[in-house]
């Protein structure tokens, strides 16, 4: 306890410890001025009378006489009496306030050590906002690191969400929290730099931890990767994604299908004829709404039979694609982008004389409730 007292009490704020110096400085000259022209004393015995009054010790070996000399006296004892009671209410209400933060933070501290597991968001703008969002909604524990006293004091904690006020650039608290129990840590913060050093902090103690960081700048993601982090998210690039999706969307179709993987090369076939790009492939499981995707982007029918050639001759690979058309009954779901309507029109006509269409732009709930059906 007696640490923990003096810790605080040489972190009081710089700015009450200099006003109460400069006022106890100020009635002490007053004190030394007033004892020589006032009561008539030398530089010494000024400086004792001054203290000794300033103290309301009052020894009574110099006793004011004149009205003017009880009137010097009176206001430099008044002062004293005032002054020093003003310093210590500060220092008082200072130290109150650090040990009110110093109980917060031990009460941070131990919901934290009651927490099974945890994710710790490090930045809380407006991407980090939306992670909050999203790991809260699924019953997540969550950290929140925040060096804004305003963001921090907004976020309503629980015994689910803790927020800590700490500029983790500076802190090592992060790399100490980042230990067995953290799932993953997640930097959002919008400054690549201070991302960089925060993932290098945590990687130098911590080998084994999931680190997911934001990237800004696209030219950072390679920087990020090097020093460690395991994923590297850029709002540049989902937002580049989003916005042509967006401009596309008129000429995109999500086709939902059901064929067999030896006919896979004549469906793409199709696709290519009409100049449609091959964006992804969705296996719908029964009953289950997010399916499995896998990314294509391609119109290339090169690809294709490369892809085709690979199967033939890789029979693991060949049973492993048969097992997971097995899986979703052969059931899936191609996006494809495309120049115009009318272009898709004449694609669905053409590839409804090879394979059986089951929907077009099926949402994953309506097509979950389709293959709910399949489950026996």
């Amino acid at each position: 306890m007696r640490k923990i007292t003096l810790k605080l009490l040489t972190k009081l704020p710089t700015r009450f410890v200099a006003s109460g110096l400069i006022l106890i400085l100020i009635l002490f000259i007053y004190g030394i001025v007033g004892s020589h022209l006032i009561m008539g004393l030398d530089f010494i015995d000024s400086i004792y009378y001054a203290v000794i009054t300033m103290a309301t010790v009052g020894y009574g070996d110099y006793t004011p006489h004149t009205g003017i000399q009880k009137i010097f006296a009176t206001t430099l004892a008044i002062g004293g009496v005032a002054i020093f009671a003003y310093v210590f209410n500060l220092m008082l209400t200072s130290f109150q306030e650090k040990m009110s933060e110093y109980s917060k933070g031990a009460k941070k501290m131990k919901t934290i050590d009651d927490m099974d597991d945890y994710y710790i968001l490090c930045g809380f703008g407006r991407v980090g906002k939306i992670v909050f969002e999203e790991l809260t909604q699924r019953n997540q524990n969550v950290i929140v690191i925040d060096k804004d006293e305003d963001v921090c004091e907004s976020i309503e904690e629980s015994d689910s969400v803790v927020v800590l006020q700490a500029d983790a650039t500076e802190n090592d608290l992060i790399s100490e929290l980042a230990g067995e129990k953290c799932n993953s840590v997640i930097i959002s913060i919008g400054d690549d730099v201070s991302n960089l050093f925060i993932v290098l902090t945590i990687r130098e103690n911590n080998q084994d931890t999931w680190i997911v960081s934001r990237a800004s700048k696209l030219e950072n993601i390679p920087r990020l990767r090097k020093a460690g982090a395991d994923k590297i998210v850029s709002p540049e690039v989902i937002g580049g994604k989003n916005l042509y999706y967006e401009s596309t969307r008129p000429h995109v179709l999500r086709l939902t299908v059901r064929h067999a993987p030896e006919e896979l090369l004549d469906e793409f076939e199709v696709i290519v004829k009409h100049g449609c790009t091959l964006e992804t492939i969705d296996y719908h499981f029964p009953g289950i709404e997010t399916p499995l995707s896998r990314k294509i982007k391609t119109m290339d029918l090169e690809d294709g039979k490369k892809y085709d050639h690979y199967l033939k001759t890789h029979a693991t690979a060949k049973e492993a694609l048969e097992n997971l058309y097995d899986s979703v009954n052969n059931i899936h779901s191609h996006l494809i982008s495309g120049p115009d309507r009318a272009t898709f029109d004449r694609l669905v006509e053409d590839l409804e004389k090879q394979e059986e269409i089951i929907g077009k732009n099926l949402t994953n709930k309506e097509i979950a409730k389709i293959t709910r059906k399949n489950i026996k």
